[in-house]
């Protein structure tokens, strides 16, 4: 049995970001215009891919050569969005910046870089026809590096919302927000872009942090009691909200693995966000695998570490955010309510 001396030294880091994951860069482009924009997580060197779609309204491209039983099992980007469907162009820019750098796979005479995505509806928040597009993408790209990226209303998290249960003006602001735990040299990341119909609410406490608020705006409602209590949701037309974001690690696994960390994943944005999964929402999570540290903890351990890094990013998103008015619509940041 090993001793406590012997033990290998176990961290957990609160903070940090999906960079810390070796391989692995971030690019944001914002579009001054109106609150949109996109983000883009590249591994220049290709990472086993998975994905897990959760939401029942979901805006997605490329997710089926995910699956486990399809033949290709690594992937050179993943983009986020707003702009809804609108926004899945963007990732044709982030095709033309990769096939430049020389990034994909050989098909004769050109690489053809594999670059799924998945989109958030923002067309709430200004004008709905400024929308990310394949300029935008090439532009994240463009930004990207390996430094702690920007959180808040930056990129895919620009224009996101959240707590819009009982109706838009009712919510707060949404965002970007990441955060990467280590365990025995380790690491796993999560970047995750908050538009979520729910509330955010605090993991550790199961407060709500930010969400719907209260008829006069000042305070938090707890749309999970409100419900519970009876008052009823405002109609919403499906795939209007969604949270959506990528899970990464230096850990060796397997395409099977990478779905499945993917599908643990998930119980972070149920740690993190109440309610989740809607009808209403198109949440979904990709994962990938640098396998830059030549060694994996095993599943249980790589799922525990992805869970809770998807749930510090999530809470990160929003209080990262910022107040914004655009035009009648006002949607404070976590940090304005008292």
């Amino acid at each position: 049995m090993a001793t406590a001396s012997s033990r290998p030294k176990r961290t957990r880091r609160d903070g940090g970001a999906i960079t810390d994951v070796a391989g692995i860069e971030v690019g944001h482009f914002t579009d001054t215009r109106r609150p949109t924009g996109c983000t883009v997580v590249i591994a220049r060197e290709g990472a086993v891919a998975g994905v897990d779609v959760r939401g029942a309204a979901p805006g997605t491209r490329e997710t089926d050569l995910l699956a486990p039983t399809n033949l290709v099992d690594r992937v050179h980007g993943i983009l986020l969005a707003g702009g809804s469907a609108w926004g899945l162009d963007a990732a044709a820019g982030v095709m033309r910046w990769l096939e430049e750098q020389g990034v994909g796979f050989p098909v004769g005479p050109v690489r053809l870089p594999l670059v799924p995505g998945a989109v958030l509806f923002d067309l709430l928040v200004g004008d709905p026809k400024i929308r990310p597009d394949a300029a935008a993408g090439y532009r994240a790209c463009e930004l990207a590096s390996a430094k702690a990226p920007a959180e808040g209303n930056v990129g895919a998290g620009a224009g996101a919302a959240v707590g819009k249960i009982f109706g838009i003006e009712r919510g707060m602001k949404g965002g970007i927000g990441t955060a990467s735990v280590t365990v025995d040299g380790i690491t796993v990341g999560a970047l995750i872009a908050c538009n979520a119909l729910g509330d955010v609410i605090d993991p550790d406490t199961a407060r709500p942090i930010a969400g719907a608020r209260t008829r006069n705006g000042r305070a938090l409602l707890d749309s999970r009691r409100a419900l519970l209590g009876g008052e009823p949701p405002k109609p919403h037309f499906a795939g209007t909200n969604t949270t959506i974001g990528v899970i990464a690690t230096d850990a060796v696994i397997t395409k099977v693995q990478a779905s499945r960390l993917a599908t643990m994943g998930h119980d972070g944005l149920a740690r993190s966000i109440n309610p989740v999964h809607t009808m209403s929402d198109g949440d979904t999570l990709f994962a990938l695998g640098t396998g830059r540290a030549g060694k994996s903890l095993g599943m249980m351990v790589l799922g525990t570490m992805a869970a809770e890094a998807v749930a510090l990013a999530v809470v990160r998103a929003v209080r990262a955010a910022q107040g914004i008015t655009v035009g009648k619509l006002h949607l404070p940041a976590a940090g304005d309510l008292k």
